[in-house]
């Protein structure tokens, strides 16, 4: 259990240049202490003690402003940014090196029974106020964009941004008329399409000049 600790604040110190020394991240970094929590609810939960797991998870809420239902499956070294307003339902599973910011919710859509919640691949970032939603997976090594609604999987290596959302990066190459983009620099999707209308309709018309020359 020391060990498993010892990873998730060094995971905050590495990713957090704001985070100044162990203990400062152990003891007032609220999303440590909710995955702390959350491991010793989770492992009630796992043994039937259900009441006592969700007891442990409210107390969380309570302290932190986080919400992890005591069924969901975390791995190693996830860091939660912020954290304030993140809901993570009870069949949620994340992978390892995993980081998550404020307002984030891993939820299902009312319409699945048993697997409900989202699965997390390895190395995944999901930006501030994204929303995923179902029972599906988010790829390793992917980007889930600030205010992102994630409805469907995810391909490994990629990067998703929009409601709903869609791939506009994967194996590091732009996918149809998409721009770089950062947990900031989100590109309008409106003004996006409307610059590939615009692409295309100059790429026609040139063809009809040189066709007319002809």
């Amino acid at each position: 259990m020391f060990e498993r600790l010892k990873e998730d604040v060094n995971a905050v110190r590495d990713r957090d240049p704001a985070a100044r020394s162990f203990l400062e991240v152990l003891l007032l970094y609220p999303g440590v202490k909710a995955i702390r929590m959350h491991r010793r609810a989770h492992f009630y939960y796992t043994h039937g003690l259900h009441f006592l797991a969700r007891w442990v998870s409210q107390r969380a809420v309570r302290k932190t402003g986080i919400e992890i239902h005591p069924g969901a499956t975390i791995g190693r070294r996830l860091v939660i940014d912020h954290g304030t307003g993140i809901v993570i339902g009870e069949t949620t599973e994340i992978g390892d090196d995993v980081l998550i910011y404020q307002g984030v919710t891993l939820g299902g859509t009312g319409k699945d029974t048993g697997k409900r919640h989202p699965t997390i691949g390895n190395n995944v970032m999901i930006s501030a106020g994204a929303k995923v939603l179902g029972p599906f997976k988010i790829g390793d090594n992917s980007r889930v964009a600030a205010g992102a609604v994630v409805l469907e999987e995810v391909p490994p290596n990629s990067t998703v941004v929009g409601v709903p959302a869609r791939v506009v990066r994967q194996d590091g190459k732009k996918v149809g008329c998409s721009h770089a983009l950062d947990q900031i620099h989100i590109p309008d999707p409106v003004k996006q399409k409307m610059e590939c209308l615009e692409a295309r309709i100059a790429e026609l018309e040139t063809k009809l000049t040189k066709e007319s020359e002809r």
